[in-house]
C-alpha cells in the first residue's frame, strides 16, 4: 500500500478514489513550491476530491522553491495565467498581495470567513497563526504549513564530546564550543552544519538576526535593520561555524546526509525534515532534536516559515469550490496528515488535541520541539520595493564570500547593506 494511503487509512479515511460516474463541475488549477511536497499534497488532494466529486484538483508544476514559485506567480499575472490557489511563502506574501491587489488578482477572505459559523475562526484558527497571511489589515490566506528553524544532533557525538543530550547549548557560544569538541573526535570532519550559504531562501539568515533581537529593516524606512552590531556578529558567528565548527560548504542536501552518515555532530534545519531525517537515519544511532539557540532572551525570536494557501481566481463558482478546499487543506485532519509526513507545525490549533497529534507526539518527541518555541514566533519577513527574492540572492553571495573566508565581517557588512538598500530602492 502507498505511504500517503496508509496515513489516509490509520485517520479512518477510505481509499482515495473517485467517485464512480462522478463528473466534475469545477477544476481548480492549483500550485504549490518544492516537489518533494506531492507527498502530502497529492493524498489531500485526492481525499478533497472523494469528499467533493463535483471538484476536481489539478496541479500545476511545483516550483523548486517559494522564491522561483513568487517570480512565476508575478510572471502570470501579467499575462493573466495565474493558478486559482497557490501556496505562498510567507516571507513574499506581502509583496504579491499588494501587486495582485492592484490588479484585482487576489481574495480578500475576510467576507469568506465572515460567512462561516460565528465559532468556526475562534475554534480553529490561533490570531498568531490567522497574521501570518495578513497584508495591510487584509486576510489574503490562510496558514498551511509552519515552521521554525531547530537543531537536529547526533546524541552519541554529543555524549563522546562531553556534551548532555538532554541539556544542548541555548546560546551560540555554547553552541560553538560543543561543535568544536564533536569536530576534534577522530574521524568527524564536522561538527556542525548552518547551510545559510546554500538556502533557497533568507530564512535561516533572518533566524541569526532575529535571535539577536535584531531587525530585517528599519521600521517605516528602506534601511537594512542589520547596519549595526547585529549584522556583525551574524557574519562573524557565519565565519565561525566554518573556522571552530569545521562547517563544510556544500548544499543544504548534502548537509542533510553527512548528518545521517554521522559524520556531523549539529545541524539546524526546518522541521519540515524531520520524517526525512528519521528515515535517512534509521537505527545507525540515536539523535534528537532541540530549541533554536536564542543570545537575547529578552527580545530574541525565531522566524516563522512555511506558506499560506491563498485564493486567485475571480471566478465565482472556482471561489466557492476553493474555499471549501482551503478549509479542508488546513483542517485539522489534514494537518495531522501533513505534520506526520514532515515535521511541520500544525497551524491548526485543534490538531494538537488528543483526539489528532497528541499520540503521535509523545510516541516522537522530535517532533514535539518546533511546538515549545511558538512563544518565540516572528513573522517572516520581506523588503519594501518588491525586489526580495533579488536581495536575497545577492545577500548570499556575500555570505557565502565570509564563510569561504574571501572577505571579513567588518569589509562584507558594507557590501550587504548597500546591496540591500539600493535594490529596496
Amino acid at each position: 500500500m502507498n505511504t500517503w494511503k496508509k496515513w489516509l487509512t490509520a485517520l479512518g479515511f477510505a481509499a482515495a478514489a473517485g467517485t464512480a460516474g462522478a463528473q466534475p463541475t469545477v477544476t481548480l488549477d492549483v500550485l504549490y513550491c518544492y516537489p518533494s511536497f506531492a507527498r502530502f499534497h497529492e493524498p489531500l488532494a485526492a481525499e478533497f476530491m472523494k469528499r467533493n466529486p463535483n471538484i476536481r484538483v489539478q496541479f500545476r508544476a511545483p516550483s523548486a522553491s517559494y522564491d522561483e514559485g513568487h517570480q512565476l506567480i508575478l510572471r502570470s499575472a501579467v499575462t493573466n495565467q495565474l493558478p486559482d490557489i497557490y501556496y505562498a511563502g510567507y516571507h513574499l506574501l506581502g509583496e504579491m498581495a499588494r501587486t495582485l491587489a492592484r490588479r484585482n488578482q487576489i481574495a480578500d477572505l475576510g467576507p469568506l470567513l465572515s460567512s462561516e459559523p460565528a465559532e468556526f475562526l475562534k475554534a480553529n484558527f490561533a490570531p498568531r497563526m490567522m497574521s501570518l497571511s495578513q497584508v495591510d489589515g487584509r486576510q489574503y490566506g490562510l496558514a498551511f504549513n509552519a515552521s521554525s528553524p531547530i537543531m537536529y544532533f547526533n546524541t552519541d557525538l554529543v555524549k563522546r564530546a562531553g556534551g548532555n543530550p538532554s541539556k544542548m547549548p541555548d546560546t551560540w557560544e555554547g553552541v560553538l564550543a560543543l561543535a568544536a569538541k564533536i569536530r576534534s573526535l577522530e574521524g568527524m570532519p564536522s561538527g556542525l552544519s548552518y547551510d545559510v550559504h546554500a538556502w533557497p531562501d533568507d530564512w535561516l539568515f533572518q533566524g541569526m538576526l532575529y535571535q539577536q533581537g535584531g531587525q530585517l529593516v528599519e521600521s517605516g524606512t528602506k534601511k537594512a535593520g542589520f547596519n549595526n552590531a547585529v549584522g556583525i556578529r551574524t557574519l562573524t558567528l557565519f565565519r565561525r561555524f566554518v573556522t571552530e565548527g569545521g562547517m563544510q560548504l556544500v548544499d543544504w542536501d548534502q548537509s542533510r546526509q553527512q548528518f545521517a552518515a554521522g559524520k556531523t555532530g549539529i545541524i539546524f534545519s526546518t522541521p519540515a525534515h524531520l520524517k526525512l531525517v528519521t528515515d535517512m537515519v534509521g537505527n545507525r544511532f540515536e539523535w534528537g532534536t532541540a530549541r533554536f539557540p536564542i543570545d537575547n532572551k529578552a527580545e530574541g525570536g525565531v522566524p516563522t516559515g512555511g506558506n499560506a494557501v491563498v485564493m486567485l481566481t475571480r471566478d465565482a463558482a472556482k471561489q466557492k469550490a476553493a474555499w471549501e478546499f482551503m478549509k479542508f487543506v488546513t483542517s485539522p485532519e489534514a494537518q495531522q496528515i501533513v505534520v506526520e509526513m514532515t515535521g511541520y507545525l500544525p497551524t491548526n490549533q485543534r490538531a494538537v488535541g488528543a483526539d489528532f497529534l497528541g499520540p503521535f507526539y509523545d510516541k516522537n518527541p522530535n517532533f514535539r520541539t518546533a511546538t515549545t518555541q511558538i512563544d518565540r514566533s516572528l513573522p517572516w519577513g520581506g523588503y519594501p520595493g518588491g525586489q526580495s527574492v533579488r536581495i536575497w540572492r545577492a545577500q548570499r553571495d556575500v555570505v557565502a564570500a565570509v564563510m569561504r573566508g574571501e572577505l571579513s565581517p567588518a569589509d562584507a557588512l558594507p557590501k550587504l547593506v548597500t546591496g540591500t538598500e539600493a535594490l529596496m530602492q
